[in-house]
């Protein structure tokens, strides 16, 4: 595991990668950005601009995995194309790798299905995107049907909005609750959705056909 000493920057490597949902990294690092001593770097699968759901914002990885072997915070974002790199061995071997040095591995969304295949998850309660949940199951995690759920230095979050969440939640843990506090009141997140239809729980069953086969997935 990396030591950090009080001088030292917090040391946050996002991994950026083709289809990953905008918000799910955007959230945490606005989170994040704000936290006192952090350093926040791009690393994707190789170096260079990495597409997003959208396929018109793009990210840009200033370093590819190859070359970034150590990370105080590792923040996995989901997004579709996490199905796909779940299945690259060489990122989640990397993953596995960068696991030995982080004081906190975390993911958003389904992000958790990447460090899943990587067997970071076995034996551990975590949660993702409600699509991913019998996934990361058949990794051996136990899913929580909760915003964020802390085991260990594993940190799991919910689908996309709940990376904000985790961040805070997160950043309260490094930097203390007044710290995380200030940050949440500078961004003004004091969510008060016009629909309570946030939750599997609540959707009808005509509105989760809606969002799995007629919407594009986060």
């Amino acid at each position: 595991m990396s030591e950090q000493t009080a001088d030292a920057p917090l040391d946050i490597v996002f991994l950026v990668y083709e289809g990953l949902t905008p918000l799910d990294l955007a959230g945490p690092f606005d989170v994040f950005g704000r936290l006192p001593g952090a350093k926040i770097r791009m690393v994707g699968p190789t170096q260079g601009l990495q597409r997003t759901t959208s396929g018109t914002l793009a990210l840009q990885a200033d370093s590819s995995i190859d070359e970034v072997t150590s990370a105080d915070i590792l923040i996995i974002p989901g997004g579709p194309g996490s199905d796909a790199l779940a299945l690259n061995s060489q990122v989640t071997d990397w993953v596995c790798a960068m696991d030995k040095t982080t004081r906190f591995t975390v993911s958003v969304c389904t992000g958790a299905q990447i460090l899943a295949v990587a067997g970071l998850l076995e034996g551990r309660k975590a949660t993702t995107h409600w699509r991913a949940m019998e996934m990361i199951a058949q990794y051996g995690a136990t899913p929580v049907t909760a915003r964020v759920v802390e085991d260990g230095k594993i940190i799991t979050s919910a689908g996309v909005s709940a990376g904000i969440d985790m961040a805070l939640t997160l950043a309260a843990r490094i930097g203390g609750e007044e710290v995380a506090r200030a940050i949440q009141l500078l961004l003004e997140y004091a969510p008060e959705p016009p629909f309570d239809s946030g939750r599997i729980e609540d959707a009808s069953p005509a509105l989760l056909d809606l969002a799995r086969n007629g919407l594009p997935k986060p």
